[in-house]
């Protein structure tokens, strides 16, 4: 192993840190206090305590029958906020019987078609007092509409819910692939959202504005937040061009950040990104609103640093991930089960990736006093320089045209993808050590348990779907669905007649199918 020692964004790390590093450097302009401009040090005065961070672990898998019963058993260890997954036909707007859904269905998430379906999903829970965040993006509004509607049927205004969905399309462009439209009437339906919440459900966050996705995909820290908040830029851009007032909807914006191993990187990357954005959006953007300024995140620990050898290690992974996701003062957090690099977590893996937050949130005292890393040499100078080199990208994802621009020409896929390839040459050639996986192997390894997968799940789904279809009144249906495609054709917001198509029994795949007639699919 080299002796040389860089942060996992190849930074150079040195030997000591002294007050020299920081000569020159000014608190008062670099920090400030918690709850004041910069925001470097945390977007609350008092963070932590008064109240922890939101626990929401991740769920979603088969029916919503399940995915509702694993709600429930993590509301009742202690869980404070909802986080739902939904399988791929969902995310790609096709019902479950629709032919490309064959063998996804449920496999990496819940299967949502219909109103029925979110019924089961939601049901028994206190919609009025819990949060749920949604990882959903080019199906976004539809999901958003019929939580929206089961909140009303259960006597909770729309103005009483709250939560996320993810609704990062550019992302996917970037990262992911999950995307239906082209990104000019996807960057459309997401303003749409904006207007729509605002007018109508104005605790939820409209977008979750995704770092994790592009991390995943093998981009650095630098990258990830660069990336991210040139995304973010697009998004506000798009709608004040659209005719929105930034402070309208920029205090629902929120960001969602991987955490990693590299433990001070990663401190110093959630300082920085705050720092940031407060500065676009006060001199870019010129926003008033202080809510406007404040970047507020969620985290998840990440999941392409878990290894299917030795899953156990994986605890302390997601451990030294969730510290650096507090320390660095995320505002909910998710921690990975230690058996997801094999299969969707088992009540017990889920139950100790839980109990890993309340031990840092009630045990270790980290929680005590916002920021306790304020003031370190080494974070203070690798907080500026992740800054330094986030706003390089920043500047020339701009001098591109912008992220879509950019994202046309593949710029940020050609950095994710050099940047994977440098990342696992590093592990091939034993410069980095991954316990277990290319040092301290064992030959022995015990199989784990893994989440069952019921191969019966599919047929049910289809089954039930058949009958709600079979229900309905077609032609209300057929008419509802052709106001929807008016409306993309036109410059109605699109989300009204959504909701009145969900109301006649549509389909999350018709509604879709609708969008897709006009607006077509997006071809690499």
């Amino acid at each position: 192993m080299s002796d040389d020692k860089r942060t996992d964004s190849g930074i150079p790390v040195k030997a000591l840190y002294t007050e020299a590093d920081l000569a020159g450097w000014s608190a008062a302009e670099r920090l400030g206090d918690p709850g004041k401009p910069p925001y470097t040090r945390g977007v609350y005065p008092t963070m932590y305590r008064g109240k922890l961070w939101t626990m929401r672990q991740y769920a979603g898998f088969g029916t919503a029958e399940s995915t509702n019963e694993r709600f429930k058993f993590l509301l009742a260890a202690g869980q404070t906020g909802l986080s739902c997954a939904f399988d791929l036909p969902t995310q790609m707007g096709y019902d479950s019987d629709h032919p490309r859904a064959e063998g996804e269905v449920g496999k990496v998430g819940v299967a949502i078609d219909s109103m029925a379906d979110m019924r089961l999903l939601l049901k028994d829970l206190p919609l009025d007092k819990v949060t749920t965040s949604m990882t959903i993006n080019s199906t976004a509004a539809i999901l958003l509409l019929m939580y929206e509607l089961v909140a009303e049927e259960q006597g909770v205004p729309s103005s009483a819910i709250s939560g996320t969905i993810q609704n990062d399309l550019l992302k996917e462009y970037i990262a992911r692939g999950t995307y239906v439209y082209p990104p000019k009437p996807s960057m459309r339906i997401i303003t749409n959202i904006f207007e729509y919440c605002a007018q109508n459900v104005p605790k939820w966050n409209t977008i979750s504005i995704s770092g994790y996705h592009i991390r995943e995909a093998g981009s650095t820290a630098v990258q990830e937040i660069a990336f991210t908040i040139a995304n973010g830029i697009a998004y506000v851009e798009a709608a004040v061009a659209a005719g929105l007032d930034v402070d309208d909807f920029a205090p629902r914006l929120s960001f969602f950040w991987n955490a990693h191993n590299n433990f001070f990187e990663e401190v110093a990357k959630f300082r920085a990104s705050r720092r940031i954005w407060y500065r676009i959006m006060s001199d870019r953007f010129g926003a008033k609103k202080e809510a406007s300024k404040l970047l507020r995140f969620h985290t998840q620990t990440g999941g392409s640093t878990l290894t299917a050898q030795q899953p156990e290690n994986n605890i302390v992974r997601v451990a030294v991930q969730s510290m650096a996701a507090v320390m660095g003062g995320t505002q909910s957090l998710h921690t990975n089960g230690f058996d997801e690099a094999l299969s969707l977590p088992t009540e017990r893996a889920a139950r100790i990736a839980l109990r890993t937050q309340q031990i840092i949130g009630y045990e270790s005292g980290v929680a005590d006093t916002p920021d306790p890393l304020a003031g370190s040499y080494f974070v203070e100078t690798l907080t500026d320089e992740i800054e330094r080199l986030a706003l390089e990208y920043i500047a020339k994802i701009d001098e591109m045209g912008g992220a879509v621009a950019a994202i046309e020409t593949g710029y940020q896929m050609d950095e994710i993808e050099q940047a994977a390839y440098e990342y696992t040459k590093s592990i091939d050639d034993d410069e980095r050590v991954i316990v277990g996986l290319n040092k301290f192997a064992v030959d022995d390894d015990p199989e784990p348990e893994v989440f069952p997968i019921d191969p019966s799940l599919e047929r049910g789904q289809k089954t039930r779907l058949a009958e709600y279809k079979a229900k309905r009144d077609r032609a209300k249906v057929d008419a509802a669905l052709q106001k929807v495609a008016d409306a993309a054709r036109g410059t109605e917001n699109v989300l009204h007649p959504m909701k009145e198509a969900l109301r006649a029994d549509a389909t999350l795949g018709e509604i879709s199918d609708a969008l897709r007639g006009v607006f077509g699919l997006y071809q690499p």
